[in-house]
């Protein structure tokens, strides 16, 4: 059996409070109980973000949730795109659910693969982008504004 990594089993544990605390708190103006998605009800073709170009196709999770305060999104970067060099304003998780890449971040460059999580903080710069003749598919979590 594959032993799973504490970081790993922490980054899980992450999301399940964050959106136990964003449930408890949109419950007081919305009575839903819970919203259930699946990446053909929101997927979306859309070109790399930030300039990154290429095509790549767009799950945004639970957009339109009433007192969300966390961004959940999913993105298949195809062969040739990529979310383009910017700068962070905030907290956000990279991570990386199958195929293998490159990220850039503050000017260095290292390699991605699936289990991969990368935390960017305000104040850093980053890309991120498949290897030639592969697709990369990630998942991004960050704070709403």
């Amino acid at each position: 059996m594959k032993k799973i990594s504490s970081f790993y089993i922490s980054f899980i544990f992450s999301l399940f409070f964050i959106g136990i605390q964003n449930l408890a708190s949109a419950q007081s103006t919305d009575t839903s109980k819970f919203i259930l998605q699946n990446d053909v009800n929101v997927a979306k073709e859309e070109p790399g973000t930030h300039n990154g170009g290429g095509k790549t196709i767009g799950y945004n999770f639970f957009g339109d949730a009433k007192n969300l305060k966390t961004v959940f999104r999913k993105r298949t970067l195809k062969a040739g795109s990529s979310i383009g060099y910017h700068l962070q304003k905030e907290d956000e998780i990279y991570y990386v659910l199958s195929g293998n890449g490159k990220m850039k971040m503050n000017g260095e460059t290292f390699s991605v693969k699936p289990g991969d999580a990368i935390l960017t903080r305000p104040g850093s710069s980053h890309s991120i982008e498949p290897n030639p003749n592969t697709d990369l598919t990630i998942l991004i979590v960050y704070g709403k504004k």
